[in-house]
């Protein structure tokens, strides 16, 4: 059986893989050490879990112990396609660079610039980066890419998944062309395979699993629920959970639940809460130290349920992860075997059960083609079923009392705006002024008070189509038409003209 003492990897990496414990390569590893070393370029794939990330940090820790590190040029540049997997190359980097003088630098989103800036400055070895927040250094003229060794790009099917292959086509362009290339993959997407054969050059392909397959150390199941009420689905989804996780008992002692939507998240959360369950969300809107936190917290024990959104399914290495709860089968059926990938690691057992309804018929389809055979379905856990509640139409939510909220203009939005009174009613003609009892207008003055009525009446009768998109500060002549002499005078108009003349 391979050692890591058989892979020719510095001593003091060596020291440091003891000291953390392992002593025997997984295959993945054991397959992309040797060409790695040998400078070669790397395409690796395999399933999520087989410890792909140390399969292209030993070999660089190794190749890169010799040089030094200029000012705003790293000499090896590693693209993950969220923070959480950053960090945690990062942290995979410190536990295996411990004995070596190598630098480093962390770029992710939800960090300021400018610390993100001083590190640069300085000169580092490895750069760790999202593709997002590398562009962003690198048009602020902080960053060069000319010096990079060694580019690594781990996860690329999920980079595709986040729309990602645009700006790694772009990174890959703005590096040298003699750089070794280490790409890594759980499956194969033909956008993926011509990445690799624009940008990799007669790449050592090491393929230890067959694409988009699960590990054996994983039990799966599917509850197949039928809502008594479409629009009570999540409701019922919600009790069905609950019930699962009350069946599991002290089996269960964490588990990362997956949900579709950020939305959904959240509320699942709060409800999980309410129930006395410990959950936390974890999604791409929440600020990074709140993210931070929240993983933190599952990793140590004080949060047991992990509500997240997709930005979790991949590459997070927590190890003692007992359940995989899929709430909403993934529309992406790559996404399926991400996800319960997250239990089950480093030979341990774990359980992964999805809850499927009728809606979600053609994902499932889709996911076991993937799988290449059914998922085995089981019974709801005995005693389960849907509240009245449940079972009830859903409240109606209640209407705001109009109290006056003001808008962004300063107005009282309870009130009806100008222009909306434009378009309810007509425009009132403008009052003229009746003579007092007591005085007697003069004929000619009458006449055109007369003519003025008339015309108005005119005016709103044929432009009854009302002014819109004028925005509340309509002038009061644009809602008037505009007549010459000619169309508006009368004969007594012109007989009196006539007569002055």
């Amino acid at each position: 059986m391979t050692k890591f003492s058989d892979l020719k990897l510095d001593p003091k990496v060596l020291t440091a893989i003891a000291d953390a414990g392992y002593e025997t390569p997984t295959p993945i590893q054991a397959g992309a050490i040797p060409p790695a070393l040998e400078g070669k370029d790397v395409l690796g794939i395999a399933q999520t879990g087989t410890g792909k990330t140390a399969s292209f940090t030993l070999p660089m820790i190794t190749m890169l112990a010799k040089g030094r590190a200029r000012a705003r040029m790293p000499r090896s540049l590693v693209l993950c396609p969220t923070r959480e997997l950053a960090a945690q190359v990062a942290e995979n980097f410190d536990i295996y660079a411990k004995n070596t003088k190598l630098t480093k630098a962390l770029l992710i989103g939800g960090v300021s610039f400018g610390e993100q800036d001083k590190l640069i400055d300085r000169g580092v070895d490895v750069l760790i980066a999202t593709p997002g927040r590398l562009l962003d250094h690198f048009e602020r003229g902080k960053l060069l890419l000319t010096g990079v060794q060694i580019m690594v790009v781990d996860e690329a099917d999920r980079m595709l998944d986040m729309g990602f292959i645009p700006d790694i086509e772009r990174i890959f362009q703005l590096t040298p062309f003699t750089r070794q290339t280490l790409f890594f993959s759980a499956t194969m997407a033909p956008e993926i395979e011509r990445i690799t054969n624009t940008f990799l050059h007669a790449p050592a392909r090491i393929e230890v699993a067959r694409q988009a397959t699960t590990s054996e150390t994983i039990e799966q199941r599917l509850y197949a629920l039928t809502p008594t009420r479409r629009d009570q689905s999540a409701k019922q989804k919600r009790e069905l959970l609950r019930a699962l996780i009350k069946s599991e008992g002290e089996s269960c002692t964490n588990a990362i639940i997956f949900c579709n939507r950020k939305t959904e998240v959240d509320i699942l959360s709060k409800s999980l809460k309410t129930h006395g369950l410990n959950a936390s969300p974890i999604h791409g809107d929440l600020e990074q130290s709140q993210r931070t936190r929240t993983l933190d917290g599952f990793r140590d024990g004080s949060v047991r349920f992990l509500i997240a959104s997709d930005v979790a399914a991949r590459g997070l290495d927590i190890p003692a992860v007992s359940h995989v709860f899929n709430f909403d089968v993934p529309s992406h059926a790559e996404d399926y075997v991400h996800r319960i990938g997250r239990t089950g690691r480093a030979g341990r057992k774990g359980k992964a059960f999805t809850i499927s309804t009728p809606a979600d018929d053609k994902y499932l389809a889709a996911i076991e083609a993937l799988l290449k055979g059914p998922i085995p379905r089981a019974e709801s856990p005995e005693g389960f079923a849907a509240s009245e509640v449940s079972q009830q139409a859903p409240r109606e939510r209640e209407e705001k009392p109009a109290g006056r909220s003001r808008s962004r203009g300063g107005r009282d939005r309870s009130e009806p705006s100008r222009d909306t009174a434009h378009v309810s009613e007509p425009v009132a003609a403008p009052k003229t002024a009746e003579p007092a009892p007591a005085q007697t207008a003069a004929p000619r003055e009458e006449r055109r008070d007369d003519r003025n009525r008339d015309r108005d009446r005119r005016d709103r009768r044929d432009n009854g189509a009302p002014v819109v998109g004028m925005g509340d500060h309509v002038p009061d002549f644009i809602l008037r038409s505009f007549r010459t002499a000619a169309q508006t005078s009368t004969p007594e108009d012109e007989a009196e003209g006539d007569a002055e003349s």
